[in-house]
C-alpha cells in the first residue's frame, strides 16, 4: 500500500509529538512493506527554499516539502482553508499516486486538501492530535482562561479568542491589546459582531474578518465529512470531535512509543527529589505554575530539571527565569531524541502542568514507558493514563498550591512515592499502533466518505 501522510511540519526541524507520531508511523510502514511519503511545509518566516516544492529524504522516507513562503495566507480564512492551495496540492497528490491519504495535521495545507483528496477519489483519514477541527485556537482555552466546549451559536468565543491572540502580536495596538484582555474583550466581541452586520460594511476588511472566524466550525465541518475515518488517541479527544458535529466513524486508538523500558535506577533515599519537566516554553504549557509550587518546597529537599527551548517565548522564558532565581531549578534547554532514556531515568517525577487539554503527549507515555512516574494537571487527555497514587498523581489544573501539595506530600515521603516505579509502565509499541492504523485503512478502502 501507498500512503501519503500530511503533516504540518517535519524533521529535522520540526521534531514535537504530532511529528514524532508521523515519522513512527513512516517507520513502520516501511518497515512492514508498505511505500510511505511524508507531505510536509514550511512554516510563512521560517527561512525559504528557491522552489515551491522541495524533495528530501529523512531517515530514509521520502519528503515532499511545501514552502508556505512562497504562499502565505492573507487573511484569518487561509489559515484553514486557502483555495490557492488547490493546483498545488492536487499537482502533488497526482504525482505520489498513494492508495490512501492519512493526515495528522492540516495547518499550512488547510482543509482544502481534503476536498483535493476527495475529487481525485482518493480514500483519506486522520489522526485528531487537538482540536484544529473546530477550535479557534486549537487547544479549548476559551479567551478568559477557563476550558471551553467548542464553538456557541453565534462564535462570539471564538472572535474572543481571536482578540486575544492578536493582542499578543508584537505588531499590536493599544488598543488592540486592550481589547484582548478579558473582560474587555467581550465588550469588544459585541462591537465587532455588530458593526460587521451595519448596512454598507458588508463588503468591508471587518465585515471578512469577522466571518473568516464564525464561519470557521461550519467550512471545517463539511471538509472533515470528506474524512472516511479517524483516529482519536483520547477518549475526550474523540467525544469532543463528535461532540462538535464530527460524522464520520471514529477509532479510540492510543499512541505507542519505542523505549528501553529497562528498570528504573535505584537513588538514595535522602537524597533531594528530582522533578523533572521536557516540553515547550510557552504559557499554555504551565511552567510558570510549576516554578511558583516548587518554590515553596523546603530548602534542599528537592531539585527541578527543565528541558525545552528557551527562544520560543522570549517573554516568558524571562518571566520563568525570574521566578527560578536562587532556587534549585536548572534550564537545559533541548536535546537529541536519542538522549530521552538517559534524562528520564534521571528524574524522579516528570510534571506534565498543562492549562489546556494535552491530548495523549508521547512525553507522558515515554515517561510511563521509562517507569518513571507522572504528575499532570487534571485535564482529560492527560488523566486517561494516569491511576492516582500508583502511577503518578493529579492536580487541579492552573492551581500552583493544588501542585504544591502533590510535591510536598512526595518530598515528604520521597521513599514511597519512588515506590510507584514498580507499578509505572506503558507496554503499547508504535508497531502495534501502526497495526491499528492499517486495519483503519483497511476500513477506510471500502467505505465511502459522507459526502
Amino acid at each position: 500500500m501507498r500512503v501519503a501522510l500530511v503533516v504540518h511540519c517535519f524533521f529535522p526541524d520540526h521534531f514535537y509529538g504530532t511529528e514524532t507520531y508521523t515519522l513512527d508511523l513512516a517507520r513502520n510502514l516501511r518497515q512492514m512493506g508498505h511505500d510511505a511519503i511524508v507531505v510536509s511545509a514550511i512554516f510563512p518566516g521560517e527561512p525559504a527554499k528557491p522552489e515551491v516544492v522541495s524533495y528530501y529524504e529523512y531517515d530514509g522516507i521520502p519528503v515532499y516539502c511545501i514552502d508556505k513562503n512562497h504562499c502565505p495566507p492573507t487573511r484569518v480564512k487561509d489559515i484553514y482553508y486557502q483555495p490557492e492551495m488547490r493546483g498545488l496540492l492536487r499537482d502533488l497528490l497526482v504525482r505520489i499516486r498513494p492508495d490512501i491519504v492519512h493526515v495528522t495535521h492540516l495547518i499550512n495545507h488547510t482543509a482544502v486538501l481534503l476536498e483535493v483528496a476527495h475529487e481525485l477519489s482518493l480514500p483519506t483519514i486522520a489522526t485528531l492530535t487537538d482540536f484544529f477541527g473546530f477550535c479557534y485556537n486549537n487547544t479549548l482555552e476559551a479567551a478568559d482562561g477557563v476550558l471551553c466546549s467548542g464553538p456557541n451559536a453565534r462564535r462570539t468565543n471564538c472572535l474572543a479568542c481571536y482578540l486575544k491572540a492578536r493582542a499578543r502580536q508584537p505588531a499590536a495596538s493599544a488598543l488592540e491589546r486592550l481589547a484582548g484582555v478579558h473582560p474587555w474583550s467581550a465588550v469588544a466581541v459585541r462591537g465587532l459582531y455588530a458593526l460587521h452586520r451595519l448596512p454598507g460594511l458588508e463588503e468591508s476588511r471587518l465585515a471578512g474578518l469577522v466571518l473568516d472566524i464564525t464561519r470557521r466550525p461550519d467550512i471545517l465541518r463539511a471538509c472533515y465529512a470528506h474524512y472516511r475515518a479517524v483516529i482519536a488517541p483520547t477518549r475526550f479527544l474523540r467525544d469532543a470531535y463528535l461532540a462538535n458535529g464530527l460524522k464520520v466513524p471514529v477509532t479510540h486508538s492510543h499512541f505507542g512509543v519505542d523505549f528501553p523500558r529497562s528498570p528504573k535506577p535505584p537513588r538514595a533515599d535522602d537524597a533531594p527529589v528530582r522533578f523533572g519537566y521536557i516540553g515547550q516554553l510557552a504559557p499554555h504549557k504551565g511552567t510558570d505554575i510549576l516554578i511558583d509550587a516548587f518554590r515553596r518546597l523546603p530548602k534542599g529537599s528537592a531539585e527541578l530539571q527543565i528541558f525545552g527551548p528557551e527562544d520560543q517565548d522570549l517573554a516568558f522564558m524571562a518571566v520563568l527565569k525570574t521566578k527560578a532565581n536562587g532556587f534549585p531549578v536548572w534550564f537545559r534547554g533541548t536535546f537529541p531524541g536519542a538522549l530521552l532514556p538517559e534524562i528520564l531515568a534521571g528524574i524522579d517525577f516528570l510534571v506534565i502542568p498543562s492549562r489546556w487539554y494535552e491530548n495523549s503527549p508521547l512525553v507522558l507515555l515515554n515517561s510511563l514507558a521509562s517507569h518513571t512516574p507522572v504528575i499532570v494537571s487534571n485535564v482529560e487527555g492527560m488523566t486517561e493514563f494516569v491511576e492516582e497514587g500508583r502511577n503518578g498523581f493529579v492536580f487541579p489544573r492552573g492551581s500552583v498550591t493544588g501542585l504544591e501539595g502533590v510535591l510536598r506530600s512526595i518530598v515528604d515521603r520521597p521513599r514511597q512515592a519512588r515506590a510507584l516505579t514498580a507499578f509505572t509502565r506503558y507496554p503499547k509499541t508504535t508497531r502495534a499502533m501502526t497495526e491499528e492504523a492499517l486495519d483503519v485503512y483497511a476500513q477506510a478502502t471500502t467505505r465511502r466518505s459522507a459526502t
